[in-house]
């Protein structure tokens, strides 16, 4: 059955092409061939500010191209987020964004000034995360705390499940036969909207 993806390319520099937006469209690419829909959201050609209150977060509406973009992630049956790991964590650009993002609301519902129900249920997510370091030495030794921390933090706060993830690693000394795999391994994941 097809599905509606948005893909939400993290990496916070929009001058160039990086793995992490290969990796985009070669998941892209698996999934419009099999029929499903895609759409991207590229978060470093967004404009809008940091949060600096939980009063902004909770009270102030958001700007024009969140409002946008929480459209597009109401349309989607499933999310993809790729990032590349700077200093142990999402770009801080990422961050910003998920937090302007994920508000009162939209998210999760505020009832009696408490959070209550989890509005975003029903959505699936794949997370795909470029790294400097061996990717098993992030699982194992350093836990994936990131990666962990977007995955239950913030998408299953908000009722986003389940939530996949592939790591890859020593991507900067990478062979070209071995991007081709990354972008193989990732457009078949496409191909089946996970």
């Amino acid at each position: 059955m097809p599905r509606r993806i948005v893909i939400i390319q993290g990496h916070p520099d929009a001058t160039e092409s990086h793995l992490d937006h290969a990796l985009a469209d070669a998941y892209a690419e698996g999934a419009r061939s099999a029929g499903h829909e895609v759409r991207h959201i590229n978060v470093a050609e967004l404009e809008f500010p940091l949060l600096h209150s939980q009063r902004e977060w909770g009270e102030e509406e958001p700007p024009a191209a969140i409002r946008t973009v929480q459209e597009t992630v109401r349309w989607a049956d499933h999310l993809v987020i790729v990032y590349p790991l700077w200093l142990g964590t999402l770009p801080a650009l990422l961050k910003g964004f998920l937090e302007q993002l994920f508000r009162p609301g939209f998210a999760f519902g505020v009832e009696g000034g408490a959070i209550g129900r989890k509005l975003l249920t029903g959505k699936s997510a794949r997370i795909i995360v470029t790294m400097g370091m061996p990717a098993l030495f992030y699982r194992w030794y350093f836990r994936a705390h990131s990666l962990k921390s977007l995955e239950r933090n913030i998408l299953h706060f908000v009722g986003i499940g389940p939530v996949h993830a592939s790591l890859f690693g020593l991507v900067q000394g990478a062979s070209d036969a071995k991007r081709a795999h990354w972008l193989e391994q990732v457009r078949r994941l496409g191909t089946r909207a996970r």
